[in-house]
């Protein structure tokens, strides 16, 4: 009898638990749709004003962006040649300071004359590369042809040189449009114009050039062999002959190994002679864009920015006047 009484107390509890959990539930939707009422009927009584201030800050925007001039830029994609990176950024900052403080005198003997300081700014920015991680590794397993031969040492000084020295993007920002396509052009010829990687590019093609003609020697006495052994196929071809030719009464050869040495001489000349394309100035013009208007964010227009402004503003007013409202109440 008294475990039945426990049990149907226990029971009753619960389902008052239950009864008191469901009415609070209740109570939370209806806060809910009372706030979004309120909600509701204060933009129902200041629509026209909301209306009102979204029309005159359009209103304002507008005016504003005929007005002030668009801002401009020119985008010019580069290339540091010789470890001239840190000199590229170094260039670039001074550049920028010699702007923030207006000196004219460092212009002019650049030859930018009649400048206007308002708007101008020089940024630069490394390229970020799409990564091709599956072509790197193939890459890898082509080099491992090579590994035993002389030409890896350059190979792979060639293509750490490359991974190292990615592409880099100088924007010029100007106002006046007729002064932005000169202004960067001098400025390009100020940063290209340096007397140690002048002397440095001198050695450098110098040195390329000297590989390129003893490389096509050897490329001419390798092809004269291979003539010959060629002839000598011919006029001995009811021989027997092997597949080893022997040069001078020294060691014997292998031909295939005579034919992979050519194509390696082939391949040093014209990296060679790419190398003396790129290497002409310290920082190569892979394009010099042309003038474009600064893109900004949709809320930072000026036609969209002006009316959230004043909307936001009397909302917060209308708040600070609700607060001052309840604040008086609680004081009387």
């Amino acid at each position: 009898m008294a475990e039945n009484q426990l049990a149907n107390n226990q029971n009753s509890s619960d389902e008052i638990d239950l009864g008191q959990l469901f009415q609070l539930i209740g109570r939370g939707f209806n806060s809910i749709f009372r706030f979004i009422l309120r909600v509701f009927l204060y933009l129902k009584r200041n629509v026209y004003i909301l209306i009102g201030l979204v029309i005159l800050g359009l209103a304002i925007g507008y005016g504003l962006t005929q007005i002030i001039s668009k801002k401009l830029k020119i985008e010019v994609i580069v290339k540091p040649n010789m470890e001239s990176k840190n000199y590229l950024y170094d260039v670039i900052d001074e550049i920028q300071s010699k702007i923030i403080a207006k000196d004219t005198l460092f212009f002019e003997s650049i030859g930018v004359e009649n400048i206007e300081f308002s708007g101008l700014k020089v940024e630069i920015s490394r390229v970020v590369e799409e990564d091709n991680t599956e072509n790197d590794l193939q890459y890898l397993e082509l080099l491992q042809s090579f590994e035993n031969t002389d030409a890896i040492a350059d190979i792979l000084r060639a293509e750490l040189q490359n991974k190292s020295s990615f592409n880099h993007r100088i924007t010029f920002f100007y106002n006046n449009p007729e002064i932005g396509n000169e202004f960067a052009k001098r400025l390009m010829d100020y940063i290209n114009t340096n007397e140690y990687f002048d002397k440095l590019i001198m050695v450098y093609r110098e040195n390329a050039s000297s590989r390129i003609e003893a490389n096509q020697k050897l490329l001419q006495q390798v092809d004269e062999i291979i003539t010959n052994y060629t002839n000598g196929l011919a006029v001995e071809r009811n021989n027997s002959l092997s597949e080893r030719i022997v040069l001078d009464n020294q060691e014997q050869m292998n031909i295939a190994d005579l034919f992979e040495y050519k194509n390696l001489l082939i391949k040093d000349i014209e990296t060679k002679k790419l190398e003396l394309e790129e290497s002409d100035e310290p920082v190569s013009i892979i394009n010099f864009g042309k003038s474009q208007v600064v893109q900004k964010a949709f809320f930072a227009k000026k036609i969209i920015l002006i009316p959230l402004v004043l909307v936001s503003l009397f909302f917060l007013i209308s708040f600070l006047t609700y607060l001052n409202r309840k604040s008086n109440e609680i004081s009387e």
